[in-house]
């Protein structure tokens, strides 16, 4: 630590830099790829020749190896965001050594980065889906659904497995490792409220139990009776998917042995694991927080809603308690957010509905004589005698 300065510090950030220029590079290949994949299945699928000429099908599998091979390069950007909060990590690690004076300075404070701003949640308006489906582009990183397109998905997905976790995360604002590892001893249905006390974090395929982002994120929420119901529901179909899976691993270890043709969830070769969790699979296991994103883009998919991340259903709930009338205080404590000026910050547009409201309101407020005239589209002409 005596050694380091921050020109170490900027060498490591200019490499992350120029990694990032080549993994801009692999992903536009990968692009570039799957464009080329699909087009050359398409000309295989729809060729009307039979039996269809061989190239056809030989092209379409070289396009498909050259597609996994570009995908097989890394394509992951370390954006400005990342940076920062690496740097904040490596500053607040240095500080500690500068308050024990193992060194003289924190080196971190000095390093140059790009400039970044938080990006703020946009409302899918009608104008902005119908330019989607024209373009295939969002126009903002962080999307948000309004109250009707809200609807419009719970309604789709209600028979869907996951949809008590979904309906939790849109109106009480949990984040995704936070539903991912709510334990039922944190979840009290008698009264209706869930304690926010840890979650589970994913980096790549390792899944490790660790408690909420700040300490503020650790928070006891209460249930609207909806979501209240739901839950019930939820444990009741936990508990009797336990007790027939239980029942079919005593049937397989007494009386068979698997057939090798067999799905390997007809055959329980384990009894039911108890994770202690109120999400879990039908065999009890934990799910992976990454395959919950997944699995809630391939609805958003299949019901062809305008698309948004999971996490951003946080950013509905927030939305939709602001558009209710809820103080943005109440919100912040909601959201588990340290800082006031963090919530205040993300949220400071709402609805378009409620934004008309309020540009008309300091207009009523002016007294006119008489009635307001309507702005003129042509000019004035004088009038004839």
């Amino acid at each position: 630590m005596r050694d380091l300065r921050t020109r170490h510090i900027q060498e490591t950030y200019k490499a992350i830099w120029a990694e990032n220029k080549i993994r801009q590079q692999n992903r536009e290949a990968a692009d570039e790829a799957l464009a080329a994949e699909r087009a050359a299945h398409k000309a295989w699928r729809t060729c009307t020749i039979r039996p269809r000429p061989p190239q056809l099908r030989h092209n379409w599998n070289a396009a498909k190896a050259a597609l996994r091979t570009a995908r097989s390069k890394p394509r992951h950007i370390t954006g400005p965001g990342s940076q920062h909060r690496m740097n904040n990590t490596l500053s607040a690690a240095l500080q500690d050594a500068f308050a024990e004076k193992l060194i003289s300075q924190n080196w971190a404070k000095t390093v140059v980065l790009p400039k970044y701003l938080r990006p703020k949640p946009m409302v899918w308006t009608e104008e902005r889906v119908a330019r989607w489906r024209a373009t295939g582009k969002k126009p903002g990183k962080v999307m948000v659904w309004t109250p009707e397109q809200t609807g419009t998905f719970l309604d789709a997905v209600a028979d869907h497995r996951l949809y008590p976790m979904f309906h939790l995360m849109v109106f009480r604002g949990l984040r995704r490792g936070e539903v991912a590892g709510l334990p039922w001893s944190e979840t009290n249905l008698k009264i209706g409220t869930v304690h926010i006390s840890e979650q589970l974090v994913a980096a790549w395929y390792d899944v490790w139990e660790d408690t909420p982002k700040s300490d503020s994120g650790v928070r006891t929420i209460s249930l609207d009776s909806h979501t209240h119901e739901l839950l019930k529901l939820w444990r009741q179909r936990q508990q009797a998917e336990c007790e027939e899976w239980n029942h079919a691993y005593e049937q397989w270890q007494q009386n068979r042995k698997p057939q090798p043709d067999e799905p390997s969830h007809k055959t329980p070769k384990e009894p039911w694991k108890d994770a202690g969790l109120v999400f879990t699979w039908q065999d009890g296991r934990a799910y992976h927080p990454q395959y919950l994103s997944q699995a809630f883009d391939r609805l958003i998919k299949r019901v062809n809603m305008p698309p948004i991340r999971l996490h951003d259903l946080r950013h509905c709930a927030a939305t939709l308690s602001l558009a209710a009338g809820i103080h943005m205080k109440k919100i912040q404590a909601l959201l588990g957010h340290s800082r006031y000026s963090l919530t205040a910050d993300t949220y400071t547009s709402v609805l378009p509905q409620f934004e008309k409201a309020e540009a008309e309101a300091p207009v009523a407020l002016v007294p006119r004589a008489g009635k307001q005239q309507e702005p003129q589209t042509t000019p004035d002409v004088p009038a004839t005698t």
